[in-house]
């Protein structure tokens, strides 16, 4: 089956999840305050090890340092944590001061993971590196020219360039060159003059607007920039092409994920509850591809069940007409989507996670998906 649904905690909804780097542990956020940590039993079950309690507002993202082995979470309650595990196994933490007043949105660690970049809904970047000599985190802002809240941010691999994506329907690449930490960058085909919070490019979602910037990814090499926004459009920055934007309006539901899991191939997920696959061509022209699973009708359950669901439903949530279930594995939006082995070249395996609080496994080199992604690559 291409699609494996994962029961890890309460059904409830998943705001965020990281992957550990043997990917054998998985950090969540059941859309609440805690970040629980569960890991795969050798008969395919899960079990918590531990929980990360220190923020006091909803966790808004996660992301887990591959290669140091630290987890840095951001909250609505304006902070941001740098977990790492000691030699007991116990994680411990150090807090992150901001210096935003607004929730922290979005948060990722950069490709060497000597910082890591948090958004807002401050209208700043928060830039953050650790002072080795005073042994703190210390956060340097991007401001200009941001003017509403920082949604998603993706980093480019030579890890100085930082894309961003804001309510103000826009898409920016900013400099993070942090010379107390790290070399000179060389030119690259977002532009060579590279200091601090320099914007290298900006890309309006539509002339006319458009739509919240849900997700921004740039590719293996770096060369192009990919963002999904609320319009139900996809579009596509290529870079030595000179900034030329390729977007696709589509008449499915608003993305709120977007990876590229390979050189040429997009793969979207959001209020349709199914990822749809997306191909690029060598000219940056975006195409729609399949979905992943083709879903259904709705559900309609028998008359037994109705019947002793209607005063459950009315009882947990006030209303009787809950009968009804997707065609699709997820039931809910998906809120959030990790490569789960494989690289932007070549994702083997993803996962998702949604409103319905199921983890969600697709394999794509399975029989069915790997048709379609051949497919695809016509």
């Amino acid at each position: 089956m291409a699609a494996s649904i994962q029961k890890v905690g309460p059904a409830i909804p998943i705001q965020c999840h990281a992957w550990s780097s043997d990917r054998q542990t998985i950090a969540v956020s059941h859309n609440d305050k805690l970040v629980e940590l569960y890991k795969q039993q050798p008969g395919g079950s899960w079990n918590q090890t531990d929980i990360l309690d220190q923020h006091d507002l909803r966790v808004n993202d996660i992301d887990w340092a591959p290669n140091t082995n630290r987890i840095v979470t951001c909250s609505a309650d304006r902070n941001a944590y740098v977990w790492v595990q000691g030699a007991d196994g116990k994680w411990k933490h150090t807090l992150v001061l901001l210096r935003i007043n607004r929730a922290a949105t979005c948060v990722r660690w950069s490709p060497q993971e000597n910082k890591f970049a948090v958004g807002s809904g401050a209208r700043i970047i928060s830039i953050c590196y650790l002072d080795e000599e005073k042994d703190w985190w210390v956060a340097k802002h991007i401001r200009k020219p941001l003017r509403s809240t920082i949604t998603t941010v993706d980093w480019h691999p030579n890890n100085i360039l930082l894309a961003a994506g804001c309510t103000d329907f826009k898409v920016r690449v900013f400099s993070t060159y942090i010379k107390e930490i790290e070399p000179k960058p060389s030119a690259t085909e977002w532009g060579a003059k590279m200091p601090f919070a320099n914007l290298m490019a900006e890309f309006s979602n539509s002339p006319t607007g458009g739509g919240w910037i849900h997700a921004v990814a740039f590719n293996e090499e770096g060369t192009r920039l990919a963002w999904v926004g609320h319009d139900s459009s996809i579009a596509v920055a290529d870079a030595p092409s000179g900034m030329v934007m390729m977007k696709l309006k589509t008449n499915l539901l608003p993305f709120l994920s977007l990876l590229w899991i390979g050189p040429n191939r997009l793969l979207a997920a959001g209020h349709d509850c199914v990822p749809v696959l997306f191909h690029v061509d060598s000219a940056g022209k975006v195409s729609q591809g399949p979905k992943l699973e083709e879903g259904g009708n709705v559900v309609e359950a028998t008359a037994a069940a109705s019947a002793k669901n209607m005063f459950k439903n009315k009882d947990r949530l006030g209303q009787e007409l809950v009968d009804s279930r997707l065609g699709t594995t997820h039931q809910n939006q998906i809120n959030s989507m990790r490569i789960l082995e494989g690289n932007k070249v070549e994702a083997r395996r993803v996962s998702t996670t949604a409103g319905d609080g199921a983890l969600v496994i697709w394999n794509l080199a399975s029989g069915a998906l790997a048709v379609k992604l051949t497919a695809l690559k016509i």
